[in-house]
């Protein structure tokens, strides 16, 4: 039987760039079989052997990391200049879990009592699918790929056809670092039922997804006619709140760079931007000032700060999102700016634009972007402003910017969002749980409750020979 085959689109050229064979319903069919041998084995590996295999991998990562960025670059569009520091965030990402997981994988003791002993065991799942996007490959993967092996669950991976070198690299390494044959495992595919018949193999006992809520939906979808838990990290639409009392240069800097960085592809971008009505003005001036100074163009260039968007579909999505606004009565503020004016003639290039007199009847407003669109909305209190961040389907950050920081810790109790950051955005924190709100997800990764979706609990109640 044929198999798929799967190419991978440069964004900056749209030529291909190279392809890789999907899988057929036989191997499909082995990846489980596999990962449960293999499982049999690694949860009975001591967690301190784990933690050395894992901290051996991470290293050879560090030394690849130039190489590594070089890939990622050429095949999500990623400015050179950055692709290397998601390398090492991955790294120091998962030294936190690594540090932490003697402590949360740790036995719980129950109520002391005499002639009983009572505690609750944390164990591994089983076999685990994850599946993760482009975006940022390395970082994604991290959130699940560390506290599963940690927790002593086999993996089997499933990429983004538009970065497939991760999951190769990765494995690559992990196994130089001595992780037993079979307990990871990956296929490419882009066939939702490939995924789908996966996802219903009784032997996948979780199942870890980021990735769009439609993609979500689909997966959850496949999963529901049995009993197993799926995770999932999807969209948002978050929002910014600037109050009248911030330095307003350097707001604007700021979350120019919240709302711009991989050319807006981030989950937790900046995507909505509420200003107090008496620095409205000056804030656009300010953000107007931020953005002459960057470089759209050739990713591989270590000047440029915006490469491509990832495909002809995404520029598509992005540019009707910006031209439904300015027919509804936006401006497009965006100022003058040399590489804004001469984007290169081929790929899915995207300036970054600055949108003003925006409300919520405009799709730039409620929809994901997933770009780099900057829309400013004027408020006149707290209460619209938060009304207004409130007013969303998605929950995953938003961001409060004002220098009366009890003012901020205040707002933030009011946000519907499962991280909420003053004075700061787009950090996803390793000691924090990361877990969206609405119809940004379910569960969390990261900090120790990142942990609980690969285990589950076994009660120990013991009681003393009674003779």
């Amino acid at each position: 039987m044929s198999v798929e085959v799967i190419t991978t689109i440069s964004p900056t050229t749209n030529e291909p760039i190279f392809t890789r064979n999907g899988i057929s319903a036989e191997e499909l069919e082995q990846l489980p079989e596999i990962a449960t041998t293999a499982f049999d084995s690694w949860r009975s590996t001591a967690l301190a052997d784990r933690q050395i295999i894992i901290r051996k991998a991470l290293q050879l990562l560090l030394e690849r990391q130039d190489d590594l960025a070089l890939e990622l670059t050429v095949q999500m569009g990623r400015p050179i200049a950055y692709t290397a520091k998601e390398i090492a965030t991955a790294v120091k990402r998962a030294e936190y879990l690594l540090k932490i997981s003697d402590e949360v994988l740790k036995d719980t003791d129950g109520e002391a009592e005499a002639g009983f002993k009572r505690f609750i065991r944390k164990v591994p799942v089983g076999p685990t699918l994850i599946i993760f996007a482009w975006n940022y490959p390395y970082l994604i993967l991290v959130n699940a790929l560390i506290p599963a092996l940690l927790s002593g669950n086999s993996v089997i991976l499933k990429p983004s056809p538009q970065t497939p070198t991760v999951v190769e690299q990765v494995t690559k390494v992990f196994s130089e670092a001595g992780l037993p044959d079979g307990v990871i495992q990956y296929f490419h595919s882009g066939s939702p039922t490939i995924i789908e018949s996966i996802v219903r193999n009784p032997k996948i006992k979780l199942v870890c997804f980021t990735g769009s809520v439609a993609g979500g939906l689909a997966v959850q979808k496949a999963a529901s006619d049995r009993i197993v838990h799926v995770g999932l990290e999807l969209g948002g639409k978050d929002p910014a709140y600037v109050r009248g009392d911030v330095d307003i240069a350097w707001a604007a800097d700021e979350i120019v760079d919240g709302a711009v960085f991989n050319s807006g592809q981030s989950c937790c971008s900046i995507e909505r931007v509420y200003v107090a009505e008496e620095i409205y003005d000056e804030f656009v001036r300010a953000v107007q000032n931020v953005l002459k100074g960057y470089r759209v163009g050739d990713p591989l260039d270590k000047e440029t700060h915006l490469g491509p968007v990832i495909s002809k579909r995404s520029k598509e999505t992005i540019e009707s999102h910006i031209q439904d606004a300015l027919d509804k009565g936006a401006t497009n503020a965006t100022p003058e700016n040399a590489t804004f004016g001469s984007l290169p003639e081929r790929g899915n290039f995207v300036v970054p634009t600055l949108l003003t007199n925006v409300d919520h009847s405009m799709t730039v407003m409620k929809d994901e972007t997933f770009g780099p669109v900057i829309p400013v909305m004027k408020v006149k209190s707290d209460k619209e402003a938060v009304d207004l961040m409130n007013d969303s389907e998605f929950g995953l950050t938003a961001s409060i910017w004002t220098k009366d920081t009890a003012k901020g810790y205040e707002l933030c109790d009011q946000v519907e969002a499962g991280t909420v950051f003053v004075n700061r955005c787009d950090f996803p924190s390793p000691d924090l749980a990361w877990t969206g709100w609405k119809n940004s997800g379910k569960g969390a990764t990261l900090s120790r409750f990142g942990f609980d979706q690969f285990v589950k609990l076994k009660s120990y109640h013991l009681k003393d020979y009674p003779k």
